[in-house]
């Protein structure tokens, strides 16, 4: 009698357990939907990148540098997190300070932080919001009704709500939101997002597969490269796989001092590096369009005809229709163009290409001026370069990845998608345009700085500090640097060292331009602010 006792107490300890547990998942799963389906995907994307940030910080400081004479301040290395996770490659720390460990960690920030995964996240989150809006048959609901009588019952008022308007659904034909006929998990449009993701993520990591393995076949055969990397103490995988991840997510971070200004005689390196920063952001849409074509020919699925049918209504950004993504193609290579003749046009016989034949002149000002415009991996240091290239590039960092020159004519059926316009909000109207918030941040990083600015003019000026400011919004990691000898009075204490410009920054300085780069990393959801202002 007290062992069938002893074992009915243990079964309502189970059971009670069982139900707090269920109840608890229950109110998660309310809690997630409420935060997807409910709050601004600004927000979402925000918190996603500040957590992030927080937990590489927190595995930054864990793990030990590759010193153990010095260890960076830890306000340093949360700044780094940040820069990588926001792919901006803005660096207070040089990058020979970290050990392999954290150099891996710092892969994983940039790997999770690119535009490209982060996508890819966001097309999960639209299969999860589309089966929300076309519910699955009565039959699937049934079975999830009968599978949840067999356990005992637990006080949830939201999953009694749930169910018991489940029961009342129609039976398969339903709608969803925007009136797109359903049929439960067999819907056309959810296999095509679900396909969808597939390729995106089948490209993801070709990309990276193929470009870590050519790079690291190149150091390896290459003895000049090899050298490089033994005399620095890099082993040849941590620094192909970091390399590839930083380029194809266009971050810029190189696991040398340096950058790639070690590298600027490698122009088979340099070659290798180009396709895949173009291929990572600003030739992202063309060619994931051309690799749904492909694989439509070659598979004859429905899938791919309908998500080219419909690019417009698959809920990626990323993907554009043909005249689009061949006006963009054609506007990329236009801007290298561009800064390519000027950039060899004024500095082809200047200190800064001294040392390189005519060969290794032309492939590396071809790798910096595709690097302007989001990556900011540099094979020239920017502080000797001519004032007029400068300011090019600042207007390059400015222009987000997708700017296209779209004629008169095409621009209704190019950027239009057959959507109409809806009525701003009051706090829509009161967003500023992008040139503001810079304005703002410049202005605001000249207070902070202000002493330093006036006892050292030549480096603390305008424009190095504004090339700092559009280098973080852009999210490319260009800098002008600090340099000892340009210092009015000289400091004998002073030494010259490969991070960035804001390095030399007061605290205060680098908070405003993490917030900077935050706001870089999003700054799709205020790139038509500003328009509720009239100039005229």
């Amino acid at each position: 009698m007290n062992t069938f006792s002893s074992f009915g107490k243990k079964l309502e300890v189970f059971f009670s357990f069982s139900c707090f547990y269920r109840s608890f998942s229950c109110r998660n799963r309310s809690f997630f939907r409420f935060f997807l389906f409910h709050v601004n995907p600004f927000w979402i994307q925000l918190s996603y990148f500040i957590i992030v940030s927080i937990f590489g910080h927190l595995a930054l400081m864990v793990s030990k540098p590759r010193t153990a004479w010095f260890r960076p301040m830890d306000f340093d290395m949360f700044f780094m997190s940040v820069s990588a996770t926001t792919v901006s490659s803005m660096s207070t720390i040089e990058m020979e300070v970290f050990s392999h460990t954290q150099l891996i960690i710092m892969t994983i920030l940039m790997f999770v932080g690119g535009e490209v995964f982060t996508s890819f996240l966001g097309l999960q989150f639209a299969r999860y919001k589309f089966l929300k809006n076309c519910p699955s048959s009565d039959q699937n609901i049934v079975t999830l009704v009968n599978l949840n009588h067999n356990f005992p019952k637990c006080t949830n008022p939201d999953n009694q709500i749930e169910l018991d308007l489940e029961k009342k659904k129609p039976e398969t034909n339903t709608l969803d939101e925007n009136g797109n006929k359903c049929l439960g998990f067999d819907s056309l449009k959810y296999s095509s997002i679900k396909f969808l993701g597939y390729v995106v993520l089948g490209y993801l990591f070709v990309v990276h597969l193929i470009g870590s393995t050519l790079v690291s076949l190149y150091v390896s055969l290459v003895p000049s490269a090899r050298k490089v990397l033994k005399d620095k103490g890099l082993e040849t995988l941590t620094f192909s796989v970091f390399t590839t991840v930083s380029t194809f997510t266009n971050c810029g971070f190189v696991p040398t001092n340096e950058n790639m200004i070690v590298f600027k005689k490698n122009s088979g390196l340099l070659l290798l590096l180009i396709p895949q920063i173009l291929m990572g952001n600003n030739l992202y849409p063309p060619c994931l369009l051309l690799l749904i074509w492909v694989l439509k020919k070659t598979t004859k699925r429905e899938e791919f005809r309908y998500i080219l049918m419909n690019y417009g209504d698959m809920g990626y950004g990323h993907l554009l229709s043909g005249p689009h993504a061949l006006l963009l193609a054609m506007t990329v290579f236009g801007f290298i163009l561009i800064q390519f003749l000027l950039l060899c046009s004024m500095e082809w016989s200047s200190q800064v290409m001294d040392g390189l034949n005519s060969y290794q002149k032309i492939i590396g000002s071809l790798f910096q001026t595709v690097n302007s415009r989001h990556t900011g991996e540099s094979v020239f240091d920017l502080s000797t370069i001519s004032s007029a290239i400068l300011v090019l590039f600042v207007v390059m960092m400015y222009l987000p990845p997708y700017t296209t020159f779209i004629p008169p004519k095409l621009h209704e059926e190019v950027s239009d998608n057959g959507k109409q316009s809806r009525k701003k909000t009051f706090m829509e109207c009161l967003i500023f345009s992008q040139l503001s918030y810079l304005a703002i941040f410049i202005i605001l990083i000249c207070i902070t700085e202000r002493q330093i600015m006036k006892e050292d003019p030549l480096n603390f000026n305008v424009l190095n500090v504004t090339i700092e400011v559009i280098s973080a919004y852009g999210n490319v990691g260009f800098t002008a640097g600090y340099s000892c000898k340009r210092q009015l009075k000289p400091d004998s204490l002073c030494i010259d060292t490969w991070y960035g410009f804001v390095g030399r920054w007061s605290t205060m300085g680098k908070s405003i331009l993490i917030i900077v780069m935050f706001f870089g990393r999003l700054k799709k959801f205020s790139m038509k602010g500003g328009q509720a202002w009239n100039l005229s």
